[in-house]
């Protein structure tokens, strides 16, 4: 089967800075996809350059089998919604006409349910609009599209926790009803999450993470009690960002945790928890400057 997205090798200077460094990954659709890493790490670039917006420096990009680089039948198939996008100085209900036009699949329905929920102001210039009403007039392009390929970069800027949480809401009960692939970056891990069936991390230009979500659910644990107790409880797993402040300790051990390690926490008087999707991504390997297996006091 063609991947929906197909990147090989994808790398992207901008002079002596490499944005990108030899980036490979597959999106069969249809799926919801995280993108996560640090400011700068990528993410916009990448999206940027699957969308045809940018060009790559190397390397290779199939978007629904063909390459996206001025190509208009691939281009009306997929939409990028992006925190910093410059819209047309057009009246807002003058832009959702314009953009019904383009976009084989749009929904009018969905556009005018979409307005409502985030009270956008259809007889205002795009100009006039505040950094939330911007947002929310791209989330309404970005969804009524229906586009088989839809690119969420950062896509709630100046919105609220409601009106984010309104957001993932009408996304994925539109996704149930209209499948296709969608990729979104966010820094909101945690309060995405749920949202997302495959992690991709990207740090300093390279790809770090391919997993699906529900693999990385519980997949590390951060144990902490005594530094004996902790120790014991360690031995043979895999662990990193140990921590040690007197007799107590914690640490992050990998691997999913069964009732014969939790009958051990309990004997060793040790407590178990779990790192959430965000404090997960924070230990991948490489994503910070230090070593994450090194020793780390306070």
């Amino acid at each position: 089967m063609t991947p929906t997205i197909s990147v090989s090798g994808l790398t992207r200077r901008y002079h002596s800075q490499l944005a990108l460094d030899d980036v490979t990954l597959h999106i069969n659709g249809p799926s919801i996809t995280g993108l996560l890493g640090r400011n700068g790490a990528g993410k916009t670039t990448l999206m940027r350059i699957i969308a045809a917006q940018e060009f790559a420096s190397g390397g290779s990009v199939r978007v629904l089998g063909s390459s996206p680089v001025e190509n208009g039948a691939v281009l009306r198939r997929m939409v990028l919604v992006r925190e910093d996008q410059t819209l047309p100085r057009l009246r807002v209900g003058h832009l959702l006409r314009a953009a019904s036009w383009f976009y084989p699949n749009w929904s009018s329905g969905l556009a005018k349910g979409l307005v409502a929920d985030f009270n956008v102001p259809l007889n205002r210039n795009t100009r006039g609009l505040s950094r939330g009403m911007r947002t929310a007039l791209g989330i309404v392009i970005g969804l009524a599209a229906r586009a088989e390929v839809t690119l969420f970069d950062e896509p709630y800027a100046g919105l609220d926790a409601v009106a984010r949480q309104l957001f993932y809401d009408r996304m994925l009960r539109d996704f149930a009803d209209h499948p296709r692939t969608i990729l979104i970056s966010t820094h909101l891990i945690d309060e995405a999450a749920d949202l997302l069936e495959r992690v991709l991390v990207i740090d300093r230009g390279r790809l770090v993470l391919d997993e699906a979500a529900d693999d990385l659910r519980g997949a590390a644990t951060t144990v902490s009690g005594t530094v004996d107790a902790v120790e014991k409880f360690a031995a043979g797993r895999a662990a990193w960002a140990r921590r040690t402040i007197g007799s107590q300790a914690s640490m992050v051990v990998s691997g999913v945790l069964d009732d014969d390690d939790r009958a051990l926490a309990r004997l060793l008087h040790v407590s178990l928890t779990p790192l959430s999707l965000q404090q997960l991504v924070a230990h991948v390997p490489g994503w910070s400057n230090s070593d994450p297996k090194e020793n780390q006091s306070a």
